[in-house]
């Protein structure tokens, strides 16, 4: 039996070396946008409405409140001389024009010059000797100013890769061409026909008829959902996560008879049309970017039985991981072969595409690229997390009768993939060694500085606010509103993650956040607010 060491805990794979937890949170020009009063909030509005007319903010989008009549957001991000702002950003709520609540993070004292001194193109070429990639058309490096750690800023051209068995973000410095700072961005983890999953369970499957042939193509649901075999062509995958190569009908997945009997294949195209009407039904929303975005998936990025000929990363990428890639991509990793287990844990890795939870997962990583787009680095990339498991829990619990065993809601992450006892616990996320209390998160550098690891932190809020109980390492108690009523906490955490945080949030930022959501919603008196601030101080944020 070949026993193969655990490269990750999660759904994404990170290799960092450019000292993500020493990001532009300690700069010193960062402001933090949360008044705490009636008077602090005036202050901040009246100076978000003279940067606007400035140009200094600037509207990304501004939208009508779906689940509370005559409330309106805006999220605006920070500009210097006509060049955007890395991770800066404020959210802004209003009703009847007056503002509710402002959440936010701004770089003060901004002085350099926003003229490149590298092209576009340039900056390009220079991706492609550091990466041995050239991105596509829609991967051009982007102009942006980067708040370097300790203070100061670097006018740079920031590029998203694909390479090395990693999803990186590089910022270049736009005069010089060397790297600033760069980190992993791999958020991880119409015919009815029948099919049968990963786990050998019949399900549904939406297919459309092409040349004789059925093919996973999702025509019944609004958007597009197209489920791609790549049939262990790693290159192609590469290529076309890098949009240099495009995938075409031949790519889908298909079978003779419209009986699908590869459950990987299955598992991915029906779980992600389960997903789409969960975020429908619950909260109104028309797929990842609430315009019914086009939804990809690749699944069979290698050969399973091929395990031993890849090298470390790949193994990590494509075998042990799935991640959303952006622009509505998910790729599904192999797992092991039989009789394969991961070193530490003993466990056995099946198809990531056979967990639910897995699939709603990567697919409210979508969500959050489209609506606060978190950064994925520290408390922000911890909070970005922890939503993917609260959703991908909440689809759990929406679709499957709660207990324990396969195909069971429950509180555990991935449980269905890796076997037995998945990979996080929201219940108790020190069963993990995760931090289930804000005064035990982790600091280093590692994980993009903790994003999976402090993840536990808000994982246990959630659990907590819904079912109740007592925080290991406080002793406070929580008055959760009881599972009959899990549907206003869902209501709460989707509020705040996706219309009132900012991209560069804090833990303390998200408590808020959270309880201007359940004010919104249910009222300052109800069970739902209660329940979010309790479970917010049990777990030390204040």
């Amino acid at each position: 039996m070949r026993v193969w060491r655990r490269w990750a805990c999660t759904f994404g794979v990170v290799w960092l070396s450019l000292g993500a937890a020493a990001w532009a949170q300690s700069n010193p020009g960062l402001r933090i946008v949360r008044p705490a009063t009636v008077s602090e909030l005036r202050q901040w509005d009246a100076r978000i409405d003279s940067m606007l007319r400035s140009g200094d903010l600037q509207v990304q989008i501004a939208f009508d409140d779906p689940m509370v009549p005559g409330r309106r957001h805006e999220r605006d991000d920070q500009y210097y001389e006509g060049v955007k702002v890395f991770g800066a950003q404020v959210v802004r709520q209003t009703a009847g024009g007056q503002t509710v609540s402002l959440f936010g993070a701004l770089y003060a004292d901004i002085d350099l010059d926003p003229t490149p001194g590298l092209s576009r193109d340039q900056a390009l070429a220079r991706i492609e000797r550091l990466t041995g990639v050239r991105p596509g058309p829609s991967r051009m490096p982007e102009l942006m100013v980067f708040p370097k750690p300790g203070g100061g800023y670097a006018l740079t051209w920031r590029a998203r890769v694909f390479a090395h068995g990693d999803l990186r973000v590089y910022f270049l410095d736009a005069r010089t061409g060397d790297v600033v700072f760069g980190y992993s961005d791999l958020e991880t983890q119409a015919a009815v026909g029948k099919g049968r999953g990963v786990l050998g369970d019949e399900k549904k499957i939406s297919a459309s008829s092409l040349g004789g042939m059925f093919v996973a193509r999702d025509e019944l649901r609004p958007p597009s959902i197209d489920t791609f075999d790549m049939q262990g062509d790693v290159q192609r995958t590469l290529d076309f996560l890098n949009d240099t190569v495009g995938l075409g009908t031949g790519d889908l997945a298909s079978d003779n008879d419209n009986d699908w009997s590869d459950g990987a294949n299955v598992d991915a195209h029906v779980y992600s049309g389960w997903v789409y009407d969960y975020y429908y039904k619950r909260f109104g929303r028309r797929g990842l970017d609430d315009r019914d975005l086009r939804m990809r998936n690749l699944v069979h990025p290698v050969h399973r039985n091929d395990l031993l000929a890849y090298s470390s990363d790949i193994v990590g990428v494509f075998f042990l991981n799935a991640f959303y890639a952006g622009y509505g991509v998910m790729v599904y990793g192999e797992g092991l072969p039989p009789g394969y287990v991961l070193a530490g844990t003993g466990q056995t890795v099946d198809y990531f595409s056979g967990a639910l939870d897995t699939v709603a997962h990567e697919l409210t990583h979508g969500v959050t690229d489209y609506t606060s787009q978190l950064v994925y680095l520290n408390e922000s990339g911890a909070l970005n997390e922890a939503f993917s498991d609260m959703m991908g829990t909440s689809v759990e619990f929406y679709y499957q009768p709660a207990g324990n065993g396969l195909e069971k809601a429950d509180y555990l992450i991935a449980e269905d993939v890796f076997r037995p006892g998945g990979i996080r616990s929201m219940s108790n996320p020190g069963a993990f060694g995760d931090p289930d209390h804000y005064s035990k998160r982790y600091l280093g550098s590692d994980d993009n500085g903790g994003v999976h690891i402090n993840s536990g932190i808000a994982n246990q809020a959630y659990y907590l606010a819904i079912e109740g109980g007592t925080n290991r390492t406080s002793g406070l108690h929580v008055t959760g509103v009881g599972a009959s009523n899990r549907e206003q906490i869902e209501k709460v955490f989707y509020r705040a993650f996706t219309m009132l945080l900012p991209s560069y949030a804090t833990f303390s930022m998200a408590r808020a956040a959270c309880e201007q959501a359940a004010r919104d919603l249910y009222g300052s008196s109800s069970a739902a607010y209660q329940a979010m601030s309790q479970a917010w101080a049990a777990v030390g944020v204040n």
